[in-house]
């Protein structure tokens, strides 16, 4: 039922779209040894970059189509649109004197992909359109055909190569004689055929072929409480629930395994090997890019720190409250505009609001755009909070975090503000050298970013809230020796949020069973939700033990480790790489926007009370808040949150250097 209530959010995302049809309708590194000068002079044609979208764009759309009717696999997916969208652009890159293709006619990683030279004509387009639909349309059929979804989305792929007149029963990869079907063909047999050999273990269904988790699985249902099993407080713990539901919604395995531990070993697109660290554990060399150091740890001289980051996530689930009386002006007049980040664990106390929230943003005086002040817009924070954990989440019908972006990056191109010189200089480029260059660009950057925080996450083995809080609520508490219940393992008491249960409250049972408990005043979990179109559970004190992250029952957190957090990681790469590409942090008009109707957007509980209007005046407004979420979900502690924001940072502006080096040849 939540999947059919989930409207495809993203449809209508940041900025108002200018869609015409999609892929339904008609709608209008190798040398340049592989291009030769012009040989024939073909006749212009009507082509789709010449009455509308690009044929870029409607592959593209194709592709998050794809993804969005596929598991969610966000390591797996940011490979597919970067291997898809490369593909796309050496397709492109063969008829143009501007670019080098990427792996075509190039050894990447010691993979050789041979080309020989071609004729080009005077009028480019019409083949150029012919070898990226050839090239997507295959790429498409062998990365998806396993896909829960594969009927629909074969079938909307050959719908879009019917409409373009393009014959899918032509499967030649023979273009010696000028044929640009033959060309996709082949180039998409050799990014197939690099993929077999990437890493990636595709031909396993990218299984994992060495990690194990130390901990027991953590049972989760009616009548389980506590996570009595754990053996390591450190590590990352599986999860069993009954009716187990991925973040795409599609039935999986009761305890799913890690998703990607091993992901560092992938072939990246612009991570340097100077920037690589391997760790050797279990007989497995871990390859992590960007090493940020240990998390907190508890039971070393980090514990504090690793306390203070679980109780903060307990607490801010108390702020998902609409009725709490705390308003807050979310508009970018109070919000965003961060310029600086934490360093180290110790400081993070003063970036983050451990008891009311947020962070430390600072807001904007005016829109550089049109120099005038932004508008408050107070809403309750309980209704903030909420939007975000399910906005940002990603769940049915997203395109997981990658794509999210790619999404973020359409609905920016479509805006009439948006001027599309490269790097907002030079010339303007036409739709499709706009779409294929920034896809291009994208698509490295979200590998990248999937490659280094998973290979991090393999690294370090992290643990989540749900199993740390309940661990430490199961030890006591560790605030002071002479109450009741202590453990020097145990979770912080903090007055009105995290407690001791004593005689005569509320929870302590019939029988004072749970007396001396530690009990969290928080979400109540989704036990409280019989319909999520009219309940919801609201906060309350509740048993710690019994704590669950403002998520599904059938789901309740990702399947791999927190240590970093994969959004803040896609984001801020995702948010360094768009202010490049566009020549400016800011959205196109100096604001990006979305529409929240009351009581019509959440999807685990009713709600928000009141309509509202996510607002972002830069890229990374967006990105920050998007790492903000997952707090308020429940799912990462601040230690997970910056090193990700650090670390996408350095992969943004690399990562688009790396494609200069591919551009204006």
């Amino acid at each position: 039922m939540m999947k059919q209530r989930r409207i495809n959010k993203f449809k209508k995302m940041l900025v108002p779209l200018i869609l015409g049809p999609l892929f339904l309708t008609a709608c209008g590194g190798s040398s340049s040894d592989n291009k030769t000068e012009v040989v024939v002079e073909a006749p212009i044609k009507i082509t789709a970059e010449r009455s509308g979208q690009s044929i870029a764009r409607q592959w593209n759309e194709v592709l998050l189509h794809a993804i969005r009717n596929d598991y969610a696999r966000p390591t797996i997916h940011a490979r597919n649109l970067f291997h898809i969208s490369s593909a796309m652009f050496d397709a492109w890159s063969v008829y143009s004197a501007q670019a080098t293709p990427f792996l075509w006619g190039n050894n990447v990683a010691g993979f050789d992909c041979t080309a020989e030279a071609i004729n080009v004509p005077a009028d480019t387009l019409p083949l150029q359109e012919q070898a990226i639909s050839f090239a997507s349309y295959r790429m498409i059929k062998h990365r998806f055909r396993l896909s829960p979804g594969a009927d629909d989305i074969i079938a909307t792929a050959d719908a879009l190569m019917a409409t373009l007149g393009f014959d899918i029963e032509n499967t030649s990869v023979d273009y010696s004689q000028g044929s640009s079907a033959a060309l996709g063909n082949a180039i998409a047999a050799c990014y197939i055929d690099f993929g077999l050999q990437d890493g990636a273990n595709e031909t396993q269904f990218y299984s994992n072929t060495s990690y194990q988790p130390v901990n027991p699985a953590l049972v989760l249902g009616e009548g389980l409480s506590g996570n009595p099993t754990i053996v390591d407080l450190n590590r990352w713990q599986p999860l069993s629930i009954e009716g187990y539901i991925d973040q795409a919604g599609n039935p999986v395995d009761d305890a799913p395994e890690f998703l990607g531990p091993e992901w560092g070993q992938v072939v990246p697109f612009s991570l340097s090997d100077n920037d690589k660290t391997v760790f050797s554990r279990d007989g497995f060399d871990y390859q992590v890019y960007h090493d940020p150091g240990m998390p907190p740890l508890i039971g070393t001289d980090t514990s504090d720190l690793y306390k203070w980051g679980f109780s903060l996530v307990a607490i801010w689930s108390a702020h998902l409250d609409e009725n709490d009386g705390v308003l807050w002006d979310i508009s970018p007049k109070s919000l965003g505009n961060i310029h600086t980040f934490p360093t180290t664990f110790s400081q993070y106390s003063e970036f983050y609001n451990q008891l009311e929230g947020g962070d430390t943003s600072t807001g904007y005086a005016v829109n550089p755009v049109t120099d005038q002040p932004y508008q408050e817009q107070l809403v309750p924070r309980g209704d903030y909070g909420r939007v975000l954990a399910e906005f940002w989440a990603d769940g049915p019908d997203s395109e997981t975090p990658p794509g999210h972006w790619f999404v973020i990056l359409n609905t920016v191109s479509d805006h009439n503000l948006l001027e599309k010189r490269w790097a907002g200089e030079g010339e303007l480029l036409g739709n499709l050298e706009w779409d294929i260059k920034t896809y291009f660009a994208m698509g490295g950057t979200m590998h990248d970013s999937a490659i280094t925080a998973w290979g991090i996450k393999g690294r370090y083995d992290y643990i989540r809230p749900v199993s740390a809080i309940r661990a430490m609520a199961d030890l006591g508490q560790s605030s002071d020796a002479q109450l009741p219940s202590y453990h020097v393992n145990g979770i912080l008491l903090v007055d009105d949020y995290i407690e001791l249960v004593s005689n005569g409250d509320a929870l302590a049972g019939e029988n004072n069973e749970h007396v001396g408990k530690i009990k969290i005043y928080g979400w109540k979990g989704p036990k409280y939700i019989v319909d999520p179109a009219t309940d919801k559970a609201g906060v309350d004190w509740i048993l710690a033990e019994n704590w669950w992250p403002y998520q599904r029952p059938s789901f309740v957190t990702p399947p791999f480790a927190g240590y970093v957090s994969g959004h803040s990681t896609y984001s801020r790469a995702a948010a360094e790489l768009m202010t490049a590409m566009t020549g400016s942090s800011y959205f196109p008009g100096g604001m990006s926007e979305f529409e929240v109707v009351a009581n019509d957007f959440l999807v685990f509980e009713q709600g928000p009370s009141v309509n509202m209007t996510l607002q972002w005046a830069t890229y990374q407004d967006a990105s920050d808040q998007c790492s903000l979420s997952r707090i308020w979900g429940g799912i990462h502690p601040p230690a997970d949150d910056i090193p990700g924001r650090l670390i996408g940072e350095k992969i943004g502006k690399n990562s688009f250097e790396f494609v200069q080096g591919y551009l204006s040849k």
